[in-house]
C-alpha cells in the first residue's frame, strides 16, 4: 500500500490522531521491520462510505426474538457490511466488502476433533438441523475502540457442543478460520500467522450468551461478516469471535490464539472488554460508536454484560489475565 503524500489527502479524510491508534500501528511496525511501509486508513464516515454494502441474501426461516438482546438501536446493514476486520481479505476496513464478494460458502463443512466422543466432519446443514434460530441483538466492541450494535441470527454454541460430547479432558475449545489463498488475498500479506485461531474456556463456550452465528438482519450471513458460520462472544473484544469456521477442536491446554502469537504483550487469551485495562498503546476507557467520529462513549465492563458473565472470572486478576 502506498502512503499518500499530503497533497493527495482530502480534508474530509483528516481524522483526529487518536483514531489512528489501533492495530494498524502494530502492522505498520511489523512491515517497517521487513523493509516496507504501511499506512493507516482514515476512520469514520469516509471509510464507511468507501465500502460496498453486501447484497441482501436469502431470508432465514423460523427466526425468533431473544430475551438476551439489547434494546439499543442496531447499526444499519450498510454500516455492518462495509466496516469490518477480516484480514484474510485485507487490512483496510473496506477490504472485506471488496474482496469477499465471490467467496464460496457452499458447500461448507466443519471438522470436529480432539477430546470428544463424537468427532466428525459436519456439513453446515447438519449443524443447523434441529436448531431454533434466534435474533440476538448484541453490542460489538473492537479492541481498536470502535463499536457497533449488530442484529445477529444464531443459536447457542452450547447446543452444538453437547452434540459433540466433549470428554472430561476438554477444558478449552479452539476455532479455526478457513485459510484459502485462492479466495483470500489477505493471506499473502503475512501480517498474521495463518490460519486464524481463537479459543475459549469451556465454561465461556457453554455460556448462554455465546452463539454460533449464521445470519444478519434475518438473512443469511454476508461473506464479509464471517459467512457462513462464525462465533460471537459479546462480552469480549471482537477478535475473539472467529469467522468462517472450518474446524473446532476440544483440547486440554489453553490455546495460544493468533493475536497472542503476533503480539503477546498487547493481546491476551481472555480479551474481556475492560475499561480499566488499557491496551499498551491506547486507553480503553471510551469507545467510538459507529458511525460517529468521536471516541466519547464510555466503555462498559464486560461490554455491558457483567451481570451475566462476571461470575466466570471471580477471583481472577483481570489485569494479568487480559
Amino acid at each position: 500500500m502506498l502512503i499518500k503524500p499530503p497533497s493527495d489527502i482530502r480534508s474530509s479524510e483528516i481524522t483526529d490522531k487518536s483514531l489512528y491508534l489501533n492495530r494498524r500501528e502494530f502492522m505498520a511496525a511489523a512491515t517497517v521491520a521487513a523493509g516496507a511501509g504501511v499506512a493507516a486508513c482514515a476512520a469514520g464516515v469516509d471509510v464507511l462510505a468507501q465500502g460496498t454494502p453486501a447484497a441482501h441474501g436469502q431470508k432465514l426461516q423460523g427466526v425468533t426474538p431473544s430475551p438476551l438482546s439489547t434494546s439499543e438501536k442496531p447499526n444499519t446493514w450498510e454500516q455492518i457490511t462495509t466496516y469490518n476486520n477480516y484480514y484474510e481479505f485485507g487490512t483496510d476496513k473496506d477490504s472485506p466488502s471488496q474482496y469477499a464478494r465471490n467467496f464460496r460458502t457452499t458447500p461448507w463443512t466443519v471438522a470436529v476433533e480432539g477430546e470428544c466422543a463424537k468427532p466428525a466432519v459436519y456439513h453446515l446443514e447438519d449443524i443447523l438441523k434441529g436448531q431454533t434460530l434466534e435474533d440476538r441483538i448484541y453490542r460489538h466492541r473492537c479492541v481498536e475502540r470502535w463499536s457497533m450494535v449488530i442484529p445477529w441470527v444464531g443459536f447457542p454454541l452450547s447446543s452444538f457442543i453437547k452434540r459433540c460430547e466433549p470428554t472430561g479432558k476438554a477444558k478449552f475449545i479452539e476455532f479455526y478460520t478457513l485459510a484459502d489463498a485462492k479466495q483470500m488475498p489477505g493471506l499473502s500479506s503475512g501480517v498474521l500467522p495463518w490460519p486464524y485461531l481463537e479459543g475459549l474456556r469451556m465454561d465461556e463456550a457453554m455460556h448462554p450468551l455465546t452463539i454460533l452465528v449464521v445470519g444478519l438482519y434475518g438473512e443469511m450471513l454476508p461473506n464479509q461478516d464471517g459467512a457462513p458460520l462464525r462465533v460471537h462472544i459479546p462480552w469480549k473484544y471482537g477478535f475473539k469471535s472467529g469467522k468462517s469456521i472450518v474446524k473446532i477442536r476440544f483440547v486440554e491446554k489453553q490455546p495460544v490464539n493468533t493475536w497472542q502469537r503476533a503480539a503477546s504483550n498487547e493481546y491476551g487469551f481472555y480479551a474481556n472488554v475492560n475499561p480499566a485495562v488499557d491496551h499498551p498503546r491506547w486507553s480503553q476507557a471510551k469507545e467510538r460508536r459507529l458511525p460517529s467520529l468521536f471516541t466519547n462513549t464510555p466503555t462498559q465492563m464486560f461490554n455491558g454484560y457483567g451481570d451475566q458473565v462476571a461470575s466466570l472470572y471471580a477471583g481472577m486478576d483481570l489485569r494479568k489475565n487480559f
